[in-house]
């Protein structure tokens, strides 16, 4: 079971409804679990679900599916929660395994089918259904090919009902999921609040002499004794010159006087992330070069997100947050009047010291699904994270919000976490005496 407090399925009612208005008449969509990824020996993966079949349901257990058919004829089947029956054996080893009156407190679902008798009664829906929407990971950031179990899936589906017309749910669930409802901004807020938490812990307990793995142990501890599940992803402890490697994870640097400390973490909670950056003096105090740095990003960063708002598409942002960049880099004095008259439009000045986007939609993934190229609607949540990384002073830094877009403006989830250098200075200060 989960450690998180139990979530309200109106949520995931709500995802269900939308989803299904956007089905074609007389379709069924089916959605399957991930797999169990085998480490080594006879040791397992931590178990992570589906992100759209969670959406879907919450349900985080293995060996489940969701079936939705708004035109079966049995009103009874029109939602499917599909769930491996509990075993002894499976139990004692693993844990207690959820009950179809738990599954249904969790997802809202009623009908609860144990996956040992599902085969007879997808086939009969199946022949009802014109259409089939079967889901698959479309994330345009994936970089990897393993054969998981919702393309094998694809797979059996194809070889045994070959004459049914195939749909996309990924496609629809693109648009969808990169829209939150107000419930859904609600526990990512919850993520975000455990993640301030934490945050002003490290404020208390980083000065010179502590390692990048302890900062990361602070961080872990504050997140669960919180209910949080765990972090987000792993975690970025970057002091020094390593805070120029964006996906920097090793954190087994020692931290020392006069260095900068890029921390890039977030908190999981209710199957929703957090994602958070803050660069601190490692000794509470910046220097005058540092503190220059940091508010040239932090310019950048208030004025992406003044920006940041509907009708405008996250390249034209992206677009734009470098031209202000550009106009800081010359004023700081990394960038000159030759470099931007004779760069390179395809690939600007600005980008040796800043190299990476400024956005990204966050959700129930850390990089969630939503369009880059579309333009930017309200409901839509984004991470707010300009840098600026300079090699010749092996310095990095890096500041980052999470922003909901509504109809009304942004509004920033992140708004009672320190951001200005005097603030994060006043409160390192306050706390080493």
């Amino acid at each position: 079971m989960s450690k998180y407090l139990p979530l309200d399925n109106n949520i995931f009612i709500q995802n269900r409804k939308r989803f299904t208005s956007k089905m074609q008449p007389n379709s069924i969509a089916i959605f399957v679990s991930n797999d169990e990824f085998p480490l080594n020996g006879d040791a397992l993966h931590h178990y992570q679900q589906n992100s759209d079949l969670f959406w879907l349901s919450g349900i985080e257990q293995e060996g489940s599916m969701v079936i939705l058919f708004p035109n079966n004829p049995d009103p009874k089947y029109r939602e499917v929660l599909v769930l491996t029956r509990p075993q002894e054996l499976k139990e004692i080893w693993d844990g207690k395994r959820l009950r179809a009156n738990e599954a249904t407190a969790i997802s809202g679902m009623k009908t609860i089918v144990w996956s040992d008798v599902l085969d007879g009664m997808l086939q009969q829906w199946i022949h009802l259904a014109d259409s089939i929407y079967l889901d698959s990971n479309e994330n345009d950031r994936k970089n990897n090919l393993v054969r998981t179990n919702e393309y094998r899936f694809i797979d059996e589906m194809q070889a045994r009902y070959p004459l049914h017309q195939y749909l996309r749910a990924a496609k629809i669930l693109k648009d969808l999921r990169g829209i939150k409802t107000k419930e859904e901004v609600q526990v990512i807020q919850k993520a975000i609040d455990i993640t301030e938490v934490a945050f002003r812990r490290l404020l208390k307990f980083i000065q010179p002499g502590v390692y990048e793995y302890e900062i990361e142990a602070e961080i872990f501890h504050s997140f669960l004794s919180q209910r949080a599940t765990g972090p987000a992803y792993h975690s970025i402890l970057a002091s020094g010159d390593n805070a120029r490697t964006l996906h920097y994870v090793s954190n087994n640097n020692q931290c020392k006087d006069g260095e900068l400390i890029l921390m890039d973490f977030g908190a999981a909670y209710g199957g929703y992330n957090a994602d958070l950056t803050r660069t601190v003096p490692v000794n509470g105090k910046f220097t005058k070069r540092q503190k220059e740095v940091y508010n040239a990003c932090l310019h950048l960063h208030d004025y992406a997100k003044s920006i940041l708002k509907p009708g405008i598409s996250v390249l034209k942002y992206t677009d734009k947050v470098g031209e202000e960049a550009t106009k800081q880099f010359l004023k700081i004095g990394l960038l000159s009047k030759s470099d931007i008259k004779n760069e390179d439009a395809e690939n600007r000045a600005y980008r040796k010291y800043l190299y990476h986007g400024i956005s990204h939609h966050l959700g129930i993934d850390v990089h969630d699904l939503g369009t880059r190229t579309e333009p930017i609607q309200s409901g839509m949540v984004f991470t707010v994270e300009p840098g600026i990384y300079i090699k010749e002073e092996k310095m990095g830094v890096r500041i980052e919000n999470n922003i909901w877009i509504t109809k009304t403006g942004n509004q920033d989830l992140f708004k009672n976490i320190p951001i200005k250098a005097e603030e994060i200075e006043a409160l390192m200060k306050k706390t080493k005496k």
